[in-house]
């Protein structure tokens, strides 16, 4: 049982660390002055669930959903009283 608490814990380390790389990677969410004109709506806007940057976003929401997940099962025993 102590290895696979070792192992998660080794994939636990490897999507902090891959959450951290992906969050620093994406685009500031900031319009600025292109949302007045409507820039904003061009084709590159409608779009980004195909460009890169929504490749990030989806990326980095299913690690976090790991990271969650990972987080409270390393600590379970803590939870429930040290079972």
């Amino acid at each position: 049982m102590q290895i696979v608490k070792i192992i998660v814990m080794v994939v636990f380390i490897l999507i902090c660390v891959a959450l951290t790389f992906l969050v620093l990677m994406q685009e500031g969410k900031q319009q600025g002055l292109g949302a007045i004109g409507g820039i904003a709506d061009s084709y590159w806007g409608k779009n980004k669930g195909r460009s890169m940057e929504g490749v990030l976003i989806k990326v980095t929401t299913w690690l976090a959903v790991a990271f969650m997940v990972l987080a409270l099962v390393l600590n379970v025993p803590v939870i429930f009283g040290g079972i």
